[in-house]
């Protein structure tokens, strides 16, 4: 609608606003008895007069039903316009009034105008969000073509040990493809001889290749949850929010596990969150460095003194080659390349906080890489054993005493958490304390020493710091990404943008510059950039046999597209900019 339009439009909303309110407007005493337009305010029609013998008064134009919503709330302004500006005695408005009555109505058709701008671009944005929403869906789990197999520990080969943490040891595997009379053989003897033992060829020597292992395995430490299979389901159970349908269906030593209502969330998959494919119970083996790297939770029967029960939980994931603190201490990402590994982490953050789970322990170790064709690093979260994904109670956590669980890694725990004391009414809020962590997580991205790592005068707690002690970064990094690791590590949680907000900034950063130049930045001229990527992003994605991560990102932003969200990272940026 052009201004002249809206002028049109206005004219003729403030020519039904003064018929209605001239019509034969009665005295207004001085005790603040109402006049006409407050009583139309309570819902009375101007021009009558209570009782059951009222006659009835002009009608005039009446006002469309949409805005019922600017008759009550524009009732008291009206009021005290009558009494400014209408003339007591009878014969209406004067020509002031009249003035009053059209400037009005020309602000109705502006409003009406945005409205209809703002229907426009959340239509719009649906419209792309649905179309990049089916593109972004998943490859199925390479084991659903096995659906049978992968539920037991002797259907895998064993290979070394990729890492171990605070409760568990990982370790790469793989499913042999032998006939299936000599594949348990092999196993078995694998497993026996210990899995670092490889198949010998026909002629008595090693095979001059080993197998590749797609696969990691996570075997969990049972210290306490007791050897029956229903025990330690119920005990790790967050382990196996980020885990598929198909691994849930399957059987867990004896057992087929079904999601007890009540019980932690299942996670809807996404490209930057860990997938288990298989979860299972079985009997603990001694695997490879299992007496040097964890003795004391060994079973007894490997170790006199180990505290570990016989039966554990085992899970499978897709093998990612390193951590993202490993990928740290042997590369340098570029200013570019670090900017779309943080925007990665608030992705997955972003996702968990749609679906009301909390991660609790993001940390640069429980972050996986691997890279693409052109070797930029794609993130994936992992570790969920320390995740809130209550459905009872969302992200908002009765803290009723200081034996309820806050999370892991203390270092990088929000200070809203930190901070929080128990209490019969306490409750912590944990929606923006991963995206907290991710702002601490981005100055390892971006070369620098995690602030709140280290001892020393150096090193800040999240219970105390100020937000003046944050260590400046370099100017290699971009204005706008050192910008948000600011915003980001606010103390107070109502002031930080959410995971959403946060992501779009950096999309806008990355992919938008072109549209934040602009001097006025109007809803429709975003909507016309908007469409443009889309189609760039779709021709791309087509051309190429696999996706690079600046075109896997780009889906991720036009899948997660909401107007509003949109709008105030634009603001957000556009004020940055501002700011001297």
């Amino acid at each position: 609608m052009a201004v002249r339009q809206a002028l049109g439009r206005g004219l003729q909303l403030g020519r039904t606003l003064l018929l209605r309110f001239a019509a034969k407007p009665g005295p207004i005493s001085g005790l603040g008895r109402p006049g006409p337009v407050a009583a139309w305010g309570r819902g009375e029609c101007p021009g009558r007069t209570a009782g059951p013998r009222a006659q009835p008064g002009p009608l005039g134009l009446p006002l469309p039903d949409r805005y019922r919503f600017f008759r009550q709330s524009v009732a008291g302004l009206a009021a005290r316009i009558q009494r400014q500006f209408v003339v007591r005695a009878r014969g209406g408005a004067g020509p002031c009034g009249r003035a009053v009555f059209l400037a009005f109505g020309l602000g109705l058709g502006l409003i009406e105008e945005k409205q209809a701008e703002g229907r426009r671009a959340a239509s719009a944005c649906q419209e792309i969000q649905a179309i990049f929403t089916q593109k972004n869906k998943l490859v199925t789990d390479p084991l659903d073509t096995r659906h049978w197999r992968g539920f037991r520990l002797e259907d895998y080969l064993i290979g070394q040990s990729i890492g171990k943490g605070c409760s568990a040891a990982v370790y790469e595997a793989t499913m042999p493809t032998l006939p299936q009379h000599l594949e348990k053989a092999k196993c078995v003897s694998l497993l026996r001889e210990g899995p670092d033992v490889l198949p010998k060829g026909a002629d008595g020597e090693r095979a001059p290749k080993a197998p590749a292992f797609p696969f990691a395995i996570k075997m969990m430490w049972n210290i306490s949850a007791g050897s029956s299979s229903e025990a330690i389901l119920s005990r790790m159970s967050q382990e196996l929010v980020p885990a598929s349908q198909m691994a849930l269906d399957g059987e867990f030593g004896g057992v087929t596990y079904r999601r007890p209502r009540g019980g932690p969330k299942q996670l809807a998959p996404h490209p930057n969150i860990i997938r288990v494919f298989r979860a299972f119970t079985s009997s603990v083996p001694l695997l490879p460095g299992a007496l040097a790297d964890y003795p004391d939770v060994l079973p007894p029967s490997f170790h006199p003194e180990g505290l570990g029960h016989s039966r554990t939980l085992f899970l499978v994931m897709k093998n990612y080659p390193c951590t993202l603190r490993q990928y740290l201490q042997e590369h340098t990402p570029t200013p570019r390349m670090a900017t779309m590994m943080t925007l990665q982490l608030l992705e997955g953050v972003d996702h968990l906080v749609q679906q009301g789970i909390a991660h609790r322990d993001l940390k640069s170790d429980n972050i996986l890489v691997e890279l693409d064709a052109d070797s930029c690093p794609w993130l994936v979260i992992s570790d969920f054993g320390c995740c809130l994904a209550d459905e009872r109670i969302g992200l908002q956590l009765p803290f009723t005493s200081w034996y309820v669980d806050l999370g892991g890694n203390g270092s990088l725990m929000a200070p809203e958490v930190s901070t929080a004391h128990p209490g019969p009414r306490t409750v912590v809020d944990f929606s923006k304390a991963d995206t907290w962590a991710v702002g601490a997580i981005a100055y390892e991205i971006f070369g620098l020493a995690n602030p709140f790592y280290g001892q020393g005068r150096a090193h800040l707690e999240s219970r105390s710091y100020q937000e003046t002690q944050l260590p400046e970064m370099p100017k290699s990094v971009p204005p706008d990404a050192r910008q948000l690791a600011r915003s980001l590590l606010q103390r107070e949680a109502s002031k930080r943008p959410s995971a959403r907000v946060a992501a779009n900034v950096l999309h806008l950063s990355l992919w938008g510059e072109h549209l934040l130049a602009l001097k006025n930045l109007k809803l429709d001229k975003m909507i016309g950039w908007l469409l443009q990527q889309s189609a760039a992003t779709l021709l791309a994605d087509r051309l190429m046999e696999k996706s690079c991560v600046e075109t896997k990102l780009q889906m991720l932003f036009l899948a997660n597209l909401e107007c509003e969200a949109l709008c105030q990272a634009a603001l957000l940026l556009r004020s940055w900019r501002a700011a001297p």
